[in-house]
């Protein structure tokens, strides 16, 4: 592999042809090297991506999957993959050629992040170690590569948290009876009485809030580099129409009018989803109730209505969930009683004359007690 030195500029520079995915065949050329070597090992690692071989560098891999998935995934979606991967995942693996990663470097990576002293939570470890498997998965149809070794490794984590974190209406009020400042007031109304998720509930304009007492959830917001983005809904079925309480409803109406020259497209929040949850903890603590997160309300409001005995579907299509299944995958274990209560019910209907029997004895031992 020749490589060229640039007299005039004192470095060294990569000049070689290669053939490209359409059969054409390429010159390429790269300058600005300090060191021989350095462009030797661009000029090999760029051979081997366009290749299609396994003893490409992680790094280069991963740059070949994030241009590809980039055409498939919304931009909010690939800020998140993107940030996972290079906080989680490069540091570790970015060097090693990938047809010399193993099971075991996989399971050296996993039990260094599940010791990680920030603690991370088992939902999250999961999501990550889901995102190394997809990276491979993709080397293994594309590229050629034998097998996926975190597969062959073992998961980390778990899908869902063992315990959901919610408010009673009665935690909620006690809660939010101590939050003086107005806006955070009105922000955590809205997520606990609409099941809106933060980003979805700080990306809100006044153009959002119905005269028909319906908020039109039509955008949500993520933090990027410092600064609030805009992004469309998660999903298809996060688009959508949340009709309200009047109470809500005015006290929204009656915040934005409050606000100086605010325009019908401007937001009504200007905080993250951090502030949020700084305060949730300040107010929490004076209020005397658990702590719980931001998110949480979100659960809440499900709890909510699940106790008010609402159908799966409503609420599920009220949340935004992309089908009913993970709406019960999510809040199953909040209907324990309901099925004792089902069974009574056919009970009832199988068996009418027991239903009369029992409310005679019950009024026939009342009226002992009477006596």
């Amino acid at each position: 592999m020749p490589v060229y030195k640039d007299e005039k500029r004192g470095t060294w520079y990569a000049s070689f042809y290669y053939t490209d995915w359409t059969g054409t065949r390429k010159l390429k050329k790269k300058r600005g090297f300090i060191k021989q070597k350095d462009a030797k090992d661009y000029e090999r690692e760029f051979l081997n991506k366009s290749n299609q071989s396994c003893d490409m560098a992680f790094e280069s891999l991963v740059e070949l999957y994030m241009e590809d998935v980039s055409t498939r995934l919304k931009e909010s979606t690939m800020d998140t993959k993107k940030n996972i991967i290079d906080t989680h995942i490069l540091p570790f693996f970015k060097k090693l050629p990938i047809n010399k990663i193993e099971a075991t470097h996989v399971r050296k990576w996993q039990n260094d992040l599940i010791k990680n002293e920030k603690g991370y939570a088992l939902t999250y470890l999961k999501t990550i170690n889901n995102q190394l498997s997809a990276i491979f998965n993709y080397a293994v149809k594309y590229y050629k590569l034998p097998g996926n070794p975190v597969r062959i490794a073992g998961s980390m984590g778990k899908k869902k948290a063992d315990e959901m974190e919610i408010w009673t209406l009665d935690e909620f009020e006690q809660f939010i009876s101590t939050v003086d400042k107005p806006a955070l007031k009105l922000a955590y109304e809205i997520m606990f009485w609409t099941g809106l998720r933060v980003g979805e509930c700080i990306s809100l304009t006044p153009k959002d809030i119905w005269p028909e007492k319906v908020i039109d959830v039509n955008k949500t917001s993520s933090r990027k580099n410092g600064e609030d983005r805009i992004y469309d809904p998660k999903t298809t079925k996060s688009a959508r129409k949340v009709p309200i309480p009047e109470f809500l409803y005015n006290e929204i109406q009656g915040y934005i009018n409050s606000l100086y020259e605010i325009k019908d497209t401007d937001k009504i929040f200007y905080f993250t989803k951090s502030t949020l949850n700084k305060n949730l903890d300040y107010y929490s603590e004076r209020a005397g109730v658990k702590r719980i997160r931001v998110h949480d309300l979100r659960h809440s409001h499900a709890s909510l209505l699940i106790e008010m005995e609402q159908p799966i579907l409503l609420i599920s299509e009220r949340l935004g969930h992309e089908n009913v299944q993970t709406t019960w995958e999510t809040y199953a274990h909040l209907y324990p009683n309901k099925g004792i209560q089902l069974a009574e019910e056919l009970q009832k209907i199988r068996n009418p004359e027991s239903q009369c029997q029992n409310n005679t004895t019950n009024e026939n031992e009342s009226q002992k007690t009477l006596e």
